[in-house]
């Protein structure tokens, strides 16, 4: 049995065309799979913790090899639950929309949280930085209201799929599956929906083989 963490990233999933898809293909991948866990987790809806003061000092230490204080390490669990739970999964599943042409500030929030030496990377002279969080596939379904397509002048404004890739191969990831749903406000509303339903049929066909 696995379990699959699905984090949603939009204030208003009953709008939201990542969630829409991503909820998709996670209603697909239980049909499939009826014995699998699907933790749902949507990042709006929690409160992450901050992360400044001493969970800040917390993680340097950790960076350069020392030991946290006491008063740093009762900070620090917050952010060591956040990474566990995370850590907790087989697969994974994220609904992402874009925002100014990057992603939601809770993603980045918790991105943020997850990203830390000797939980999710680690670093040495001899090899640099190695990504700890391997062997699991990961889905992110991305939405944007404009198109982004390669070799097109408006590709250079995609912080939101780049970011994503680069961030999550950093910490290991190296099965990423992408699905792409645009644009959902430049075409008008009968584009977005046929581009939705597209992306749902799309959606549902790749849980066969997550």
């Amino acid at each position: 049995m696995s379990t699959i963490l699905y984090i949603q990233a939009s204030p208003l999933p009953e709008r939201s065309y990542s969630t829409t898809v991503a909820d998709a293909f996670v209603g697909a991948y239980r049909e499939l799979r009826p014995r699998d866990m699907v933790l749902v987790k949507n990042l709006f809806d929690v409160d992450l913790p901050s992360f400044e003061g001493l969970k800040l000092t917390s993680k340097y230490a950790i960076l350069h090899g020392q030991a946290p204080n006491e008063e740093q390490r009762a900070s620090w669990r917050a952010v060591e639950a956040v990474i566990e739970e995370f850590l907790s999964a087989d697969k994974y599943v994220m609904a992402v929309p874009m925002w100014n042409f990057g992603i939601p500030y809770r993603l980045k929030h918790y991105l943020d949280l997850l990203v830390q030496p000797t939980y999710t990377f680690s670093f040495s002279p001899q090899s640099g930085y190695k990504g700890l969080v391997t062997g699991r596939p990961i889905l992110v379904v991305y939405a944007r209201g404009g198109e982004y397509l390669p070799g097109t002048g408006a590709e250079a404004l995609d912080f939101q799929k780049p970011y994503m890739e680069r961030i999550l191969g950093f910490i290991g990831f190296e099965d990423i599956r992408s699905l792409v749903v645009e644009p959902t406000l430049m075409g008008g509303a009968d584009t977005a929906g046929r581009k939705r339903q597209e992306a749902i049929e799309t959606a549902r066909r790749m849980a066969e083989q997550f």
